[in-house]
C-alpha cells in the first residue's frame, strides 16, 4: 500500500536543504505522495529509508526498457493526465512491423528505414530505430533468422508471438538486445514471464479487456516481472482510444497499480490506409501510449508524427534551448561581423540559417535566456545591457576579431546606448528586426 505524505515525511532525512529542488522535505513527501517527484532527486536519504519508500517513490505507471546501452529506449515512468500540469516524460517508441514471411530484401528494407529514417530539428535528432519483427510462418528457425538479421541492424527489438517456443527462439538469437516480448496472455502467462525473467527482458502483456489485463499484470508481478508493456487488445481505434484514457487515468487518478504500466499499440492492425493509420498514430502520442507499431515507414508521414512527438514530450516549462558560447558560421575570421541572440533554439536556428545563406562568414554569440526568444527574454529583464555587455567581456571574443562592433537584434534597440556604456570602445549596431533580412544586412558589412 502506498505511504501518505506525512508517513514518507518521517523516513526523509529532514535537512531542508532544498537539494532535491523542493523547499522543504515536506514539501517533497506531499509530491512524492502524488507521484509528481522521484525519491532519487534526494541525495541525503538511507538505504533504508530507500527500501521502505520504494513503492511510494515509484510514479503511478511504471517505467519499462527496452534494449541495452545507449541506444535503449524507456518508456512509461509518467505522472500526469495532461502535459500542462507538469511534465510527460518519456517519448513513445515507433516501430516499424517486419513479418518472418516478408522476402529478405523487403526485410533489409525495412530494417534500413529503421535505422536512416532520421531528421535534425532545432539541434535534435528525431528517429524512432526500433522493430517489432512478427513470427507468421509459425516457423521458429525462421523467426530465430529474421531476429539475428535485425539484431545486426541496431535496432531495438520487439519479438511478437503467442507461441513460448518460438519467442525463444528468437529470443536467442538477439538476447543480447534485451528485447520486449510480445506477448503474454492468459494461457501462457507462466512460460513467457519464466523466460523474460531468465534473459532480463520486458513483458508485454495482452489481454481481452481490462479485467482481464489487470489480472495478467498481477500474475506477471507475482512472478517477479516489474518491466511490463499493456495491450487491452483493442484493435477498433474508438475502443482503443477509450482504452488508453481508461487505463491512464485509473492509474493515475484511482492508483490502480495493475493497470499502470506503458501500453503498446497498433495502428498497424487498424486500418490498411497509410494516411489514416498516421492519423491514428498520433492520436496515440497525445493519448497516452508508450509504443506505436505501424505497418511501414514512409519519411512523409514519419517526419509529421516525430515532430508532433517532439512537441508533445517538450517540457512546457523549460523550451528549447541552445547552449551559451560563440559559434563560427562560414568559416569568420578577425575582421568577421558578430551578432548576438537569445538561446531559444527557434531562434538561434533561424538567425543561424539566415547568416549561412547570406554566405558571409561571421561569428554568432548566443546569450542564455533561459530558452526565450529575444523579445520575451527582453520583456523579462534576461536580454539588457548590463547583461549582454559582461557577457560579451567574458566570451573571449576579443581574442577573435580585431573590430569592436556588435551587431544586435532590431527589437532591442533601445539597449543600444546601455551597451555602449556597458562596453567602452565599442560601436553598437542595430541589425534587422526579422531574420529573413539578416542575409541583406550581412552584404553590407564592413570591419
Amino acid at each position: 500500500m502506498a505511504l501518505t505524505g506525512i508517513e514518507i515525511f518521517k523516513l526523509l532525512p529532514k535537512t531542508n536543504c532544498g537539494d532535491c529542488g523542493v523547499p522543504t522535505c515536506l514539501a517533497f513527501a506531499m509530491a512524492l505522495a502524488a507521484g509528481k517527484a522521484e525519491l532519487t532527486k534526494c541525495p541525503h536519504v538511507s538505504e533504508e529509508a530507500k527500501a521502505k519508500l520504494s513503492e511510494a517513490s515509484a510514479p503511478p505507471i511504471l517505467p519499462a526498457t527496452i534494449g541495452s546501452g545507449d541506444t535503449a529506449l524507456k518508456v512509461g515512468g509518467e505522472t500526469v493526465m495532461f502535459r500542462h500540469e507538469k511534465r510527460f516524460e518519456n517519448p513513445p517508441g515507433i516501430a516499424i512491423l517486419i513479418s518472418d514471411t516478408m522476402a529478405d530484401a523487403e526485410v533489409d528494407a525495412r530494417l534500413t528505414r529503421a535505422k536512416d529514417l532520421t531528421y535534425e530539428r532545432v539541434g535534435l535528432t528525431l528517429s524512432s530505430n526500433l522493430a517489432a519483427l512478427k513470427c507468421e510462418s509459425g516457423d521458429a528457425a525462421k523467426f530465430a533468422a529474421l531476429a539475428g538479421k535485425a539484431a545486426g541492424s541496431g535496432a531495438n527489438i520487439i519479438l511478437m508471438s503467442q507461441d513460448p517456443d518460438i519467442l525463444a527462439a528468437g529470443l536467442k538469437a538477439c538476447a543480447a538486445k534485451k528485447p520486449l516480448l510480445y506477448a503474454a496472455t492468459k494461457d501462457n502467462v507462466d512460460k513467457v514471464a519464466a523466460l523474460a525473467k531468465e534473459n532480463g527482458c520486458a513483458v508485454a502483456a495482452r489481454a481481452d479487456g481490462l479485467e482481464e489485463l489487470a489480472a495478467l499484470t498481477g500474475k506477471l508481478d507475482a512472478a517477479g516481472i516489474k518491466n511490463i508493456v499493456i495491450d487491452s487488445g483493442a484493435r477498433a481505434v474508438k475502443q482503443a482510444l477509450q482504452d488508453q484514457i481508461v487505463i491512464r487515468s485509473a492509474a493515475l487518478a484511482k492508483k490502480y497499480r495493475p493497470l499502470g504500466y506503458p501500453t503498446i499499440t497498433f495502428p498497424a492492425e487498424m486500418t490498411d490506409n497509410p494516411l489514416k493509420e498516421a492519423m491514428i498514430a498520433v492520436m496515440f502520442v497525445a493519448k497516452y501510449a508508450g509504443i506505436i507499431v505501424l505497418s511501414d515507414f514512409q519519411g512523409e508521414s514519419l517526419f509529421p508524427l516525430l515532430v508532433a512527438r517532439l512537441n508533445i514530450y517538450t517540457d512546457p516549462q523549460r523550451p528549447l534551448a541552445t547552449t551559451q558560447g560563440i559559434y563560427e558560421i562560414n568559416n569568420p575570421d578577425e575582421n568577421s561581423p558578430l551578432l548576438v541572440t537569445s538561446n531559444f533554439s527557434l531562434t538561434y536556428f533561424i538567425v543561424s540559417g539566415e547568416i549561412e545563406n547570406s554566405k558571409v562568414p561571421s561569428w554568432l554569440y548566443v546569450k542564455d535566456t533561459e530558452g526565450l526568444s529575444v523579445m520575451t527574454s527582453w520583456a523579462a529583464g534576461k536580454f539588457s545591457a548590463d547583461i549582454i555587455g559582461p557577457a560579451i567581456k567574458k566570451s573571449g571574443i576579443d581574442e577573435k576579431i580585431k573590430h569592436h562592433k556588435l551587431i544586435i537584434p532590431g527589437y532591442i534597440a533601445a539597449e543600444s546606448g546601455g551597451l555602449e556604456e556597458e562596453l567602452p570602445g565599442w560601436e553598437i549596431l542595430v541589425g534587422p528586426r526579422e531574420g529573413a533580412h539578416i542575409p541583406g544586412y550581412l552584404k553590407t558589412w564592413k570591419p
